[in-house]
């Protein structure tokens, strides 16, 4: 991008602050702290308003949380069922449950991966526990999964029955599902009458085959090919089980291999529908209501490439001001992106830490006095025209 003054279009006067996570380094509200702060350096009598996001993955709990809504703690089962306190966000009757909260693969003891054992149990613990507190709409954001289990400890949790042959309940984890001979969800639907389960998500991948959980998501969490093979078997067994005993067939819905298959079990076992992540977040977070005032908004991730494109949540950021008529601009941790790909995405112009720091190590290790120099520079070359006697807003 050129380094020289800008000038804005449109009557708002407002910066709207909007990034995602810088995935490694910086949750989405530190994110958008730190932009804060850099671009309170270059223009302090510029208004600002901080409004982190998230498209369903990582984060999305912070992002509800930031927006206004209340968070709420509880101890719940690990991916390998040591107990941890994850927390889900609660406005009014909807709450915001993220997956990775509970069952991600940061809960790890000491970062071991579990691909055949982990399971999504504390996942549905929470769903539980909202459910309990009154919520009535349950927003399910999947990402960051440690499990493959096909949504099979979550449904438990919800007081679903997986049993062997001999009628025993099944061991946690996606191996374990082979042996599935039936499936019990007269508790889990009593228990779930009268809720709504939305899935926001982006991911599209059916539960089986080449694109499926196993085989995509499988490695990411450590299985071998063997592993695979054998996760795919079970899966497998999970969707036949369910189709002969529940009469759902879910397996080769758009979503349904979200998360090591938990799109699948929120699907087959609360009757979830899917929505595409960013979209159906920024509605919740009451973006379209801050529009009216932006004259700019700044959005970003950490990693701005190809995958930005095909909706994760600065796209998303985008497409909405564009609807609006609201120029904006992303920062990112690296760009891969050439100049015609972010206009064609509706952005005016990506600025990068590899900008200030070639060396990304660095980046991440400093990620936040980087983005504060960073933001001074771009609010340097973009706020001139942006000046008013309004105070900063928090």
């Amino acid at each position: 991008m050129s380094d020289g003054r800008h000038m804005l279009p449109g009557t708002g006067q407002v910066v709207l602050i909007a990034p995602d996570k810088f995935k490694g380094s910086l949750g989405a509200p530190e994110v958008a702290r730190r932009i804060g702060a850099g671009l309170r350096r270059a223009r302090p009598e510029v208004p600002l308003l901080e409004l982190p996001v998230a498209d369903g993955g990582d984060g999305t709990v912070d992002a509800a949380v930031a927006a206004g809504f209340a968070r709420v703690r509880a101890e719940v089962s690990g991916p390998t069922g040591d107990p941890v306190t994850a927390s889900y966000a609660v406005r009014g009757d909807v709450a915001v449950v993220e997956l990775a909260e509970a069952s991600g693969l940061r809960h790890l003891p000491g970062g071991r991966l579990a691909p055949l054992t982990a399971s999504s149990r504390g996942t549905g613990e929470l769903i539980g526990d909202a459910v309990r507190r009154g919520a009535r709409r349950v927003v399910l954001g999947l990402g960051g999964s440690a499990c493959t289990d096909g949504g099979a400890g979550m449904a438990a949790a919800l007081g679903a029955r997986l049993l062997d042959a001999d009628g025993r309940e099944l061991s946690p984890g996606g191996a374990a599902l082979r042996d599935l001979d039936r499936v019990d969800a007269t508790a889990l639907r009593e228990r779930m009458r009268g809720v709504t389960v939305v899935v926001a998500s982006d991911v599209d991948s059916p539960l089986l085959g080449p694109d499926g959980a196993a085989h995509v998501f499988g490695p990411q969490k450590g299985a071998g090919p063997r592993d695979v093979d054998l996760l795919e078997q079970a899966l497998t067994r999970l969707d036949a089980v369910v189709r002969r005993d529940l009469g759902v067939s879910a397996a080769e819905r758009p979503g349904a291999g979200a998360a090591g298959g938990a799109g699948f079990g929120a699907m087959a076992f609360c009757s979830a529908t899917v929505e595409p992540g960013i979209t159906y977040l920024l509605d919740l977070l009451g973006f379209s209501d801050h529009l009216a005032d932006a004259r700019l908004v700044i959005t970003g991730e950490g990693a701005l490439d190809h995958q930005t494109l095909r909706g994760k949540a600065p796209a998303g950021v985008a497409r909405a001001a564009a609807g609006a008529g609201v120029p904006v601009l992303a920062v990112a941790g690296r760009s891969t992106l050439s100049e015609e790909e972010l206009r064609a995405a509706g952005f005016l112009g990506a600025y990068a830490l590899t900008d200030l720091e070639p060396d990304p190590a660095r980046c991440m290790r400093e990620a936040g006095p980087l983005l504060e120099r960073l933001a001074e520079r771009v609010g340097r070359l973009w706020l001139d025209d942006l000046r008013d006697d309004t105070a900063v807003m928090p």
